[in-house]
Formats: structure tokens, C-alpha cells, sequence
């Protein structure tokens, strides 16, 4: 039986999540609820599986391997694993400069 890790939402994660709710929330409130979901699901699958994700390639071409991150598309949800916890760190859209907004989110944490 594998190990359940606890999972902890940073409070840079947890504005993430809202901020993208609420922009979707202005066209649609039934999408938000849905993206939402979708979020919350994905990001709570790596705490049963933490190693599942990849590691960061924009942040592992800077030799920073300790993050790792699953897909809920088009967000990429941003983690790194402690001892008996899952850390979630940042969500972002994929379709944005992801490297230096990881740079200014991950680096000051």
C-alpha cells in the first residue's frame, strides 16, 4: 500500500486558484464552479502519487529540481514534496511566460 501524504495549499496557490475562479466567474459562473473542481481534483491526485508529476522544466534547465507539477489543462499546478506532505505551491496558465512568473513566485517562498 503506498504512503497518502497530507496536502497543504500555500497561500500563494490558494490566490492563484481564486483569481483564476473569479475571472472565469465574469462570463461564467457555472464554468468557474466546474474549473474550480477540475483544479482542486487533479491537485489532490499528488498527494496519493507526488512523484507522478514532472519536475518544472523551466525551473530544471535553472538546476531547480524540487518542484514537480500535474496538469489540469490549460493550468499547470506547481508542487514540491516534503516528508508526509504535498505543498501546493502556485497555479499557472500555461498559455502565459510561465518561466519568469515561476522565477518571482517560487524564489521569494
Amino acid at each position: 500500500m503506498s504512503k497518502t501524504y497530507k496536502l497543504l495549499w500555500t497561500l500563494n496557490a490558494k490566490s492563484d486558484l481564486l483569481s483564476i475562479v473569479e475571472y472565469i466567474k465574469n462570463e461564467s459562473p457555472s464554468n468557474a464552479h466546474d474549473v474550480y473542481l477540475k483544479i482542486k481534483k487533479v491537485a489532490h491526485s499528488s498527494n496519493f502519487f507526488p512523484l507522478k508529476g514532472r519536475v518544472v522544466p523551466e525551473l530544471q534547465k535553472e538546476g531547480i529540481t524540487y518542484y514537480r507539477e500535474v496538469i489540469a489543462s490549460p493550468w499547470r499546478i506547481i508542487y514540491k514534496v516534503g516528508n508526509d506532505t504535498v505543498y501546493i505551491m502556485a497555479i499557472l496558465d500555461s498559455r502565459q511566460n510561465v518561466e519568469e512568473i515561476l522565477l518571482q513566485k517560487l524564489l521569494r517562498n
